[in-house]
Parts: structure tokens; sequence; C-alpha cells
């Protein structure tokens, strides 16, 4: 699985965290940045990046994470083909992928500390798309919704 993470300010401490305990776990991550703590830096810079990067197919999944997560996944939603979610419980990061097939989570650095940060990508990374007919109709009716009208890749 290809993964990519970034964090803004609010979660560059905690990205950093968990970029070594992903090298531990033998699933490397690629850092997308934040690369140096800007207290300055704006999260829309740092997370459409790396949402563009799922969209084009060059990462299977992302983690992204600012102070509350919200902001990170506002900005992910506005990506084509990314279905992103605030998440904070293994439920959540389980589900979405299952039924929803999210390919992006986004943490809250102020929010979630890093034990259960650790908790939730694993869930996150472990969990595969449940390719079922009411699952598939789903994501049909929410790419009608994009702009684009592109939709996700994978739903056929």
């Amino acid at each position: 699985m290809r993964l990519g993470i970034a964090a803004d300010h609010g979660g560059y401490e905690l990205k950093n965290r968990l970029l070594t305990m992903l090298g531990e776990w033998g699933c490397p991550a690629e850092d997308w940045g934040a690369h140096i703590l800007d207290p300055d830096d704006d999260y829309p810079d740092i997370v459409a990046p790396l949402a563009r990067a799922v969209s084009a197919g060059k990462l299977d999944r992302a983690v992204a994470i600012c102070g509350s997560g919200v902001g990170a996944c506002i900005v992910a939603n506005k990506i084509p083909d990314v279905r992103a979610a605030l998440i904070t419980d293994c439920y959540s990061a389980r589900q979405g992928v299952e039924d929803d097939d999210m390919n992006f989570i986004c943490l809250g650095g102020r929010v979630v500390g890093y034990a259960l940060a650790c908790e939730l990508i694993r869930t996150f990374i472990a969990a595969r798309f449940q390719d079922r007919a009411r699952f598939r109709r789903r994501l049909r009716k929410m790419a009608a919704l994009e702009p684009s009208g592109n939709g996700p890749i994978s739903i056929d």
C-alpha cells in the first residue's frame, strides 16, 4: 500500500512520530510535509497536494493532520475522487473503508493523542473495501455529485 502523510503546524510533531511508527511497522509512508515547524503555515497548502496525489493514483491512502482535523478534511474533500473523513474512533476508521471506500483520514493533532492515532492508522490501513452492490451504488451516487463528473475510479 502506498501511504502518504502530511500535517501543518498543528500536527507536525504527531506526524513525525507517526512516520517513525509506520516505518517500525513495516509500512513506510511518504512524508508530504510540512518539513519544518512553521506556526504560520496553512493547512490547504499542505493537504491539497496530498489529496491530489490520492486522486491521481500516486497514493492509495493518506493521513492528514491539522489542529482539529476539520480543516484538513474540508480541503481533502474538495479534490475529486478523495473520500476523506475526520476520524476519532477505530469503528469509523474501519467502517469508512469497508462501506464507503474511504481513502483519506484526517486527524486532529490537538485532539487525538499519539497512542490513539497509532490505533486509528493501523485500523485504517488494515481495512478493505467490501465490494458489495449497495456500497458500489452509493459510491456512484457520491461520484455523480462531484463537479468533475469522473467519480471514483474503483467503484465498478
